[in-house]
């Protein structure tokens, strides 16, 4: 079993930062994509940013510029730096990781339980 636990998220003004942080444990033998997610009250979950195993990134179009997803992979952990926060950003911010476990061949899909971000204007 694996777990995702994510951190730093919380209340803060438009054009401020967070950092968001995302540490998997478990029966881990390696790490492929990880991702970050976001869910907005009323609507779907997107697709924020992803990173491959070995560094290469990708941004959703409303915060390319912005954020800055990056991992360690010593640590198994996945982060996301928001600059520039705008209210649209408020939303609950899931990660992702796409997990090959000792035991197995077969890559395991986790995901976080969630953390709060809230953008004040």
């Amino acid at each position: 079993q694996v777990q995702l636990v994510e951190s730093g998220g919380g209340l803060v003004q438009a054009g401020g930062s967070l950092r968001l942080s995302c540490a998997a444990s478990g029966n881990i033998r390696s790490i492929n994509g990880m991702r970050w997610y976001r869910q907005a009250p009323g609507k779907q979950r997107e697709l924020v940013a992803a990173i491959t195993s070995g560094g290469s990134t990708n941004y959703a179009d409303s915060v390319k510029g912005r954020f800055t997803i990056s991992r360690d992979n010593a640590k198994n952990t996945v982060y996301l730096q928001m600059n520039s926060l705008k209210p649209e950003d408020t939303a609950v911010y899931y990660c992702y990781a796409d997990v090959s476990p000792y035991n197995s061949p077969v890559l395991y899909n986790y995901w976080g339980q969630g953390t709060q971000v809230t953008v004040s204007s």
